[in-house]
């Protein structure tokens, strides 16, 4: 079962939603890098559960525990192994799952996989396996620091509604994650609706990465594109990537397309940015911009068709504690997956040539 990523920077993530406790090993971080608990629970809480009327009640702190790898405030060098203990699992209201696969969840393609599953909140396949992901990412962020690099990320669109202004500061002022204060007071009305109904949203969460130097990502299959697409659908609930302009570059001519160059403040910079920060997949210095598409959430308390496991049809509902929307919480999760990303690709820079700035 693949848990790892990256290659310098590579990280490890292991447990399951109602086990005792997840974690995540991070290899490849250079020593002396200043590196306290607060820097990654600070985005650990930016995830968590039981966060917000328009998240899941469960109520996980999430508290992180640094094992090894930090001594002194200071990286090491050596593995940075962290745990979470979950304490607030309800593991009662799936009993009545053992034997249905739920739609829309890993379930049936885990036991044709597997043979066995875990079906307690889905085990493996939940979201809670990302608290490992963002851990790895606050480490990652201290790295990209160290360049000048910045990630950020925020809610683009949730069903249907639509950003149409943005201010970065208004990002985490509402319960949404969103830069546009009108649409995001849209977007908790709508969630707040369809929580009512029982039913949940999808949306589309943006992420930007600023201050990345020209010159990251790996001729030929690991593509800085390539690696951002497989690190964003690797997370739970995503369906689609589009990087720059995406899907819309593919209506434009080529002249209007391309992004013409200028020498700006003694650097080559692009007039424009359709191609995202990306060109033949490494980083041209611009903004890499990327939007992924997050699909509703599947636990639904409706009445749904399904099969159990003895190929019997039935109905199933789905009890216990959702997120009507997982959007808000996904935005610092594809923050994280795209800092992890670009972390990996800077320390394979430093080892590919020898006078690299």
């Amino acid at each position: 079962m693949g848990s790892s990523f990256g290659t310098i920077f590579r990280f490890n993530t292991w447990g399951e939603s109602h086990g005792p406790a997840l974690g995540v090993v991070v290899e490849g971080c250079p020593a002396g890098i200043p590196l306290l608990v607060e820097d990654i629970q600070f985005e650990l809480d930016r995830r968590r559960v039981g966060q917000s009327k328009v998240t899941s009640p469960r109520d996980e702190k999430d508290r992180a525990e640094i094992l090894s790898g930090v001594f002194e405030g200071v990286t090491t060098g050596a593995p940075i192994s962290l745990i979470t203990y979950n304490k607030d699992a309800d593991s009662t209201k799936y009993e009545n799952l053992r034997n249905v696969f739920r739609p829309g969840h890993g379930d049936y393609t885990y036991h044709m996989k597997y043979g066995h599953r875990d079906h307690r909140g889905g085990g493996r396949s939940s979201a809670r396996e990302t608290w490992g992901r963002v851990a790895a990412g606050a480490i990652a962020r201290k790295i990209l620091s160290t360049a000048g690099g910045r990630v950020f990320g925020f809610t683009r669109e949730i069903g249907g509604i639509e950003m149409e202004t943005f201010d970065e500061r208004e990002i985490e002022r509402n319960l949404v994650r969103c830069p546009d204060p009108i649409a995001a007071e849209k977007m908790v009305a709508a969630i707040g609706k369809v929580k009512e109904e029982k039913n949940s949203l999808g949306g589309v969460v943006e992420a930007r990465a600023v201050g990345i130097p020209a010159g990251l990502g790996e001729p030929t299959f690991d593509k800085l594109d390539a690696l951002i697409g497989q690190a964003m659908l690797s997370i739970p609930a995503t369906k689609g990537v589009e990087i720059g302009r995406g899907f819309a570059q593919a209506r434009l001519t080529g002249r209007e397309s391309n992004d013409p160059f200028e020498i700006r403040d003694g650097k080559v910079r692009a007039i424009t940015n359709n191609a995202g920060g990306t060109l033949a997949g490494i980083s041209t210095g611009e903004e890499i911009i990327v939007r992924v598409a997050i699909k509703p959430t599947s636990s639904i308390e409706q009445d749904q068709l399904t099969i159990t496991r003895d190929l019997e049809p039935t109905t199933v509902k789905v009890e216990g504690r959702h997120d009507p929307s997982v959007v808000p919480r996904a935005v610092p999760v594809v923050e994280a997956m795209l800092a992890n990303v670009l972390a990996d690709l800077y320390l394979r820079n430093r080892a590919a040539r020898i006078d690299w700035p």
